[in-house]
């Protein structure tokens, strides 16, 4: 089905608003609501914000690169924008959902694409009880943090984490330890994506830990649970030959 009516989104970076302005002027530019693709200008953690923003739509996001890594991004061009739209593959993908209790007593739940992070908020290490599907698995790691990372999001801070890289439509979820002192070296585990994860932490008064969902900070956290979030689908459009699944083959032999 041809995608006539485009959207666009931009980062406020100069490169990302010029584009804008001048793809604006060769397509036009409709709401969202109305679109039938939208094109997000930007890097990858502005194509976040886009999927974020435009989750209650059922319109597919189609990126194009004007920031740094570009990982979820296609390659700009201006010219034969709607015979690239018609031609892109398109990858489905369903984000994390956590829920977070802090110390005061208030639950703060969150939707991430890529990963949710634990991470050490002050100058001792932390300590977190890990459970998978109400089974205690870890009764202490020792560490600067955790996280757990979707497909899509194993080959950022995951990846930077030492973790491994998962194939689109793999049906897991990385669990990845980030400089992990206690069990010594301890990388993490590959779990299903249907499994729950929780973590406790252990004495959060003197080893105080923030909890992070796609740059959506809670600090001061005691526990925090994460599952996969089937009910909710991001449509992600990328030219022929350079979807997701290549992208992360691809990755592992540079």
């Amino acid at each position: 089905m041809p995608r006539q009516k485009i959207a666009f989104a931009a980062s406020p970076v100069p490169s990302a608003q010029s584009a804008l302005e001048q793809l604006t002027k060769t397509y036009g530019n409709v709401p969202a609501a109305e679109a039938d693709v939208i094109v997000a200008l930007g890097g990858d953690g502005f194509m976040l914000q886009t999927l974020h923003a435009t989750q209650a739509l059922d319109v597919p996001v189609y990126g194009m690169n004007r920031g740094t890594v570009g990982f979820l991004m296609n390659e700009y061009g201006v010219e034969d924008l709607r015979e690239r739209l018609d031609a892109a593959e398109e990858e489905v993908i369903n984000p994390l959902m956590m829920t977070a209790l802090t110390v005061d007593g208030q639950m703060h739940e969150a939707l991430a694409i890529n990963e949710v992070s634990l991470l050490r908020a002050g100058p001792q290490a932390a300590k977190l009880r890990i459970t998978v599907d109400g089974k205690l698995r870890m009764p202490e790691l020792v560490c600067d943090g955790a996280l757990v990372a979707t497909p899509a999001g194993s080959t950022a801070y995951n990846y930077s984490a030492h973790g491994p890289i998962l194939p689109i439509g793999s049906g897991v979820l990385a669990l990845t330890a980030m400089s992990a002192f206690r069990p010594r070296r301890w990388r993490g585990a590959l779990l299903p994506q249907r499994a729950v994860v929780r973590f406790d932490v252990i004495d959060p008064a003197k080893r105080p830990v923030m909890a992070d969902a796609d740059a959506k900070s809670v600090r001061n956290v005691v526990s925090v649970e994460i599952r996969s979030e089937p009910s909710i689908a991001h449509r992600i459009l990328f030219d022929p030959g350079h979807g997701l699944e290549e992208r992360l083959i691809r990755e592992q032999f540079v």
